[in-house]
């Protein structure tokens, strides 16, 4: 493996991932995680396999499964894509470093038991882990050698990540679906799993150097750490679900404005002009244009808040507009017409607090108007449960005009008690990691924690929470 770990962390990290992805999605039933070793072998070993019962109130673990992959595992090149050879999942994740989503089974090209006997593969989602190689410190110095494919072409010659793990999940049929918001949970908490492992890395390197330390001081730090861990990265997807719901209101709330007052979008516009204006740039690399434009357009798609809205323009457009102008002079009437577009785009973020379109609109009371407008333009920059309250009472009153209220006000709900679950579990981890970091010992800290049980039981609690909020994943 590229990142070095110690295997019970490395099992535990496995085992915590796996869970919350079975909680987290109703419709999965059985998660695996394979960990990728370094190159030129990229063996692919299992490291652990959880089926949830049918109550879904626990899970099993290291299930008697036969599999290639089971420990020593399979080197790259008994998996790859070759002629003569039946196509694997794994080595599209591994190779592509992309995921793979067997939506049906039975057409799945890469359906290993179809193509040697018949059989027909669940229904299924594979999603590879990825770490950076500046993170690992790979480079163009590093040792390694990357393999290659069938006909001689170098792997992750020109990506900037590296696979170190593949995890794969198993769906009630008929329920996923590619690019699904199943596969986006995964994808996001895919990432968050690489980010514990790398942070795994870092520390089995520091503990190197600090042999000297009381062991048993150690491990209990490094348990105590590792679930706060958890539950910060945790917290910051329900707090970037949150924010995205809300930015999701300033959309429907500005269509709903645009509707009303029969205008095209101003941010639309604009941007529309932006990208005709890089179009027409002179003696400038198409690789810079492609990337002003992409750029450009991936504004439409982000739901910010004025202020943030403004950091951003000025950052990713304003600063890239600048960079080409400075590197590939251009007419000065030109250059004026980009820096007012620019400005036109700036005032577009205002749409949807402009009094002079809000005071014609009346579709709604006044009172109620100014409540809702002055708080989902909010910037709201952690978890504020008096915030949310305040805009799920604004979501139940009737005479809200936005089509999704009331979906929104039952998500916003199920994220905020779900918030509040995971941010006592935070402080309860504080507490106990100055507990022992000033040497309060408890009578039991004993290293069970070390060595996963092969039935875990679910706490019901985060169990019943969870399951309320699958309507919105």
């Amino acid at each position: 493996m590229f990142i070095e770990i110690e295997e019970h962390a490395l099992k535990k990290a496995c085992l915590e991932m796996i869970e919350t992805i079975i909680l987290c999605l109703p419709n999965a039933f059985k998660g695996t995680i394979y960990r990728v070793g370094k190159p030129p072998d990229l063996v692919v070993e299992r490291i652990t396999s959880g089926i949830v019962s049918e109550d879904r109130k626990k899970i099993t673990w290291e299930l008697p499964a036969q599999s290639e992959y089971n420990p020593p595992g399979r080197p790259w090149q008994d998996y790859r894509d070759e002629p003569g050879r039946p196509l694997e999942a794994m080595a599209w994740c591994v190779e592509k470093q992309k995921s793979w989503t067997a939506e049906d089974p039975a057409n799945d090209i890469r359906s290993v038991r179809l193509q040697l006997d018949a059989g027909v593969e669940d229904f299924q989602h594979m999603e590879p882990v990825l770490a950076r190689k500046s993170d690992l410190n790979l480079n163009m110095y590093s040792a390694f050698e990357y393999p290659s494919t069938y006909d001689g072409q170098r792997i992750w010659t020109d990506t900037d990540y590296v696979v170190v793990a593949v995890i794969k999940i198993h769906f009630q049929p008929y329920t996923i679906k590619i690019g699904s918001q199943e596969t986006r949970i995964i994808k996001r908490l895919s990432r968050s799993l690489g980010t514990q492992l790398l942070s795994y890395h870092l520390q089995h390197n520091s503990m190197k150097a600090m042999q000297q330390l009381a062991q048993d001081r150690l491990n209990a730090c490094d348990i105590l750490a590792d679930s706060l861990r958890n539950a910060i990265t945790k917290s910051g997807l329900i707090f970037s679900l949150m924010k995205q719901e809300i930015g999701y209101l300033r959309d429907q709330w500005e269509k709903v404005l645009l509707q009303e007052c029969e205008e095209e979008s101003l941010k639309k516009t604009c941007i529309d002009v932006l990208n005709n204006l890089v179009m027409d740039l002179w003696d400038v690399d198409e690789g810079v244009k492609k990337n002003l434009k992409d750029i450009q357009n991936k504004f439409l798609d982000l739901s910010l808040t004025p202020e943030q809205g403004n950091r951003w323009i000025h950052m990713q457009i304003e600063g890239r507009w600048d960079d080409v102008i400075s590197q590939y002079p251009q007419y000065e009437s030109r250059r004026f017409r980009i820096w007012q577009e620019i400005a036109r785009l700036k005032q577009s973020l205002q749409f949807g607090q402009d009094q002079n379109i809000i005071s014609n609109y009346h579709r709604m009371p006044n009172d109620l108007t100014r409540e809702w407008v002055d708080i989902i333009y909010s910037n709201l920059e952690s978890f504020n449960p008096h915030f949310l309250d305040r805009l799920i009472d604004i979501l139940n009153n009737p005479n809200l005009d936005i089509p999704s209220r009331e979906r929104s006000r039952k998500t916003l709900i199920q994220l905020k008690a779900l918030a509040e679950t995971m941010n006592q579990l935070e402080r309860n981890t504080n507490f106990l990691l100055h507990q022992v970091l000033n040497g309060n010992h408890g009578k039991n800290g004993g290293d069970g924690l070390h060595h996963p049980i092969p039935h875990t039981p679910i706490d019901e609690r985060p169990f019943q929470m969870l399951s309320r909020i699958k309507s919105f994943f």
